[in-house]
């Protein structure tokens, strides 16, 4: 790719300033795998260089986690040691931002035995409790960019026979929706940001008491919390430090009424869970939770998604998406949800973030109770929007105003 040394420098930068923005002497922990190297270079440096003390690298590589899912027993692979739990919360504790680059196959797991997958979740789940508390608060600074890997490159352009050239036609893609390929990346962000803010402002101030959603397999009404907020695209710190969660960002989200969730709801993209395809499926849902589901393809992993726990099987965050935006308009299926959910509205099932509801990031579980929030050890984003998608905002005396037609923004 031409210029791809600068490019990478470019995308670099606006995840160390942008996304992580990492301040004076603060710690870094970047999880990645080999095939990400190349940027992780990059970031390495530009976080050192804007004044990180320390910057911790969490490796790993795809072809090695492949081989330990498929041959070591279900107790060995779920495995979580104390030493993994202490070694993340002791930097936790100590201010770290975390930078997560993305870069694994979708299917890398594919043909892996679903229950074991499922223990592995649960019990990651369970051990990082801590840390996905502090996550879903915003305690910590976290951004998710990604690099593609030469499997996942393939994924997306199956008819690209060389690899590197996929990979290359990947990277151009994705640098494309963190708006590397503007004139001042910098800006760029800035200026986004403050488009998606004025659309949470106009929805904060309506203040609906339940979302409608119609389209082709969905009809769906989704009940929202008392004194939920509108969140876009930027978070804040417990220090008050601006950060950006993902690279990139599309939505404006809220938290669901985990108790007012009502009809039926079809996905509009593939979904990947842990290494695994879900796709053509549906979901029932009555009093907030799901009573029955179906899927064509993935059937038995979304069987497991659901059994995770309590909370797995109801809904946790609400986004919008415009059908008319950057990622969807380029017409690409990046089979990976930081992507795909950016070009689409979409729902997640699971935990609610705290920080969705007036005074959310102080309350402990028995206070989100009361709020309505969803509470789990999973959270897992699913795309439902299309260009045909209609959604309507109830009011508390029951009318109805239009938020989205066709697919896109009605205001």
């Amino acid at each position: 790719m031409e210029n791809l040394d600068l490019k990478l420098e470019k995308y670099a930068e606006v995840i160390v300033k942008v996304g992580a923005n990492i301040q004076q002497d603060q710690k870094v922990w970047i999880n990645c795998t080999t095939d990400s190297l190349p940027l992780v270079y990059k970031v390495t440096e530009f976080a050192y260089k804007s004044g990180a003390s320390d910057v911790h690298i969490k490796l790993s590589d795809d072809r090695l986690s492949r081989m330990h899912a498929e041959y070591q027993s279900t107790e060995v692979y779920s495995y979580v040691p104390q030493w993994a739990i202490d070694e993340r919360n002791d930097y936790l504790d100590d201010n770290v931002v975390f930078i997560h680059i993305l870069s694994s196959s979708p299917n890398l797991f594919s043909g892996i035995e679903a229950k074991k997958l499922g223990v592995y979740a649960k019990n990651m789940g369970e051990a990082f409790k801590y840390y996905r508390s502090r996550i879903m608060t915003d305690a910590n600074s976290w951004t998710i960019a990604s690099y593609p890997s030469p499997d996942w490159a393939r994924l997306v352009f199956p008819e690209e026979i060389d690899v590197e050239k996929a990979q290359e036609k990947l990277l151009d893609a994705i640098l494309k929706t963190v708006r590397i390929d503007k004139e001042d990346p910098l800006k760029a962000w800035e200026e986004h940001h403050k488009t998606l803010s004025e659309k949470a402002d106009y929805l904060n101030k309506k203040k609906f008491r339940a979302l409608h959603y119609k389209t082709s397999g969905t009809d769906l009404t989704v009940g929202l919390p008392e004194n939920h907020i509108w969140i876009a695209a930027g978070s804040k710190n417990l220090k008050g430090i601006d950060f950006m969660p993902n690279m990139p960002t599309e939505e404006v989200f809220t938290a669901a009424d985990k108790y007012r969730i009502n009809g039926y709801v079809s996905n509009k993209k593939p979904l990947s869970y842990q290494g695994n395809i879900i796709d053509n499926f549906k979901l029932t849902f009555k009093d907030g939770k799901v009573i029955d589901f179906e899927a064509e393809v993935g059937y038995d992993i979304l069987k497991q998604l659901l059994e995770t726990d309590e909370g797995a099987k109801s809904i946790g965050e609400v986004a919008l998406v415009p059908h008319d935006s950057p990622i969807s308009n380029s017409g690409l299926l990046y089979y990976q949800t930081l992507f795909d959910e950016n070009a689409s509205n979409h729902l997640a099932l699971g935990a609610a973030y705290p920080t969705n509801v007036e005074g959310g990031k102080n309350m402990n579980e028995e206070e989100l109770e009361k709020a309505h929030l969803n509470q789990s050890i999973t959270h897992v984003d699913f795309m439902i929007g299309d260009s045909e998608m209609d959604i309507d905002g109830i009011n508390e005396d029951g009318t109805r105003e239009p938020v989205f037609r066709k697919g896109n923004w009605a205001f």
